[in-house]
């Protein structure tokens, strides 16, 4: 039973104020982490990050140990009297373990506020640290 309550999405739920609390009890992946997609194929990975209102140079990418890490640098916030603010101005990053990758082949675009970064996987000898342009 305990299990069971445990694995409900909804057990914070109440009809009256809905998901109102919901955002105090979310896991390590809240509202403010860079949302993500990870794909794996037999010769690549494909990450696709949720970066809005960023440009490149505002994203530091870098693979280093078998770990890539996605840094957003802080925005400013709207000036003015905000009347919602949901959308976080700090900075953020987010680490993914992804071994086996050819570090000085990955590319990475940004394109209508999502960041896709490419990762081949090795097919010969291993790659070392590698630092990630964004096109």
């Amino acid at each position: 039973m305990a299990t069971d309550m445990m694995q409900r999405s909804d057990w914070f739920a109440d009809p009256f104020f809905g998901a109102f609390g919901q955002p105090f009890f979310t896991g390590a992946h809240g509202a403010n982490d860079l949302t993500s997609d990870i794909e794996e194929s037999t010769t690549a990975y494909v990450a696709r990050i949720e970066v809005p209102g960023h440009t490149k140079q505002d994203v530091a990418l870098t693979y280093h140990d078998n770990v890539l890490t996605v840094a957003v640098k802080a925005t400013a916030a709207p000036k003015g009297t905000a009347l919602l603010a949901e959308r976080t101005h700090d900075p953020r990053s987010r680490r993914f373990r992804l071994p086996n990758v050819a570090a000085n082949d990955i590319s990475a675009t940004l394109e209508n506020g999502v960041l896709t970064v490419t990762l081949p996987k090795l097919t010969g000898a291993a790659g070392g640290d590698h630092q990630i342009a964004i096109d």
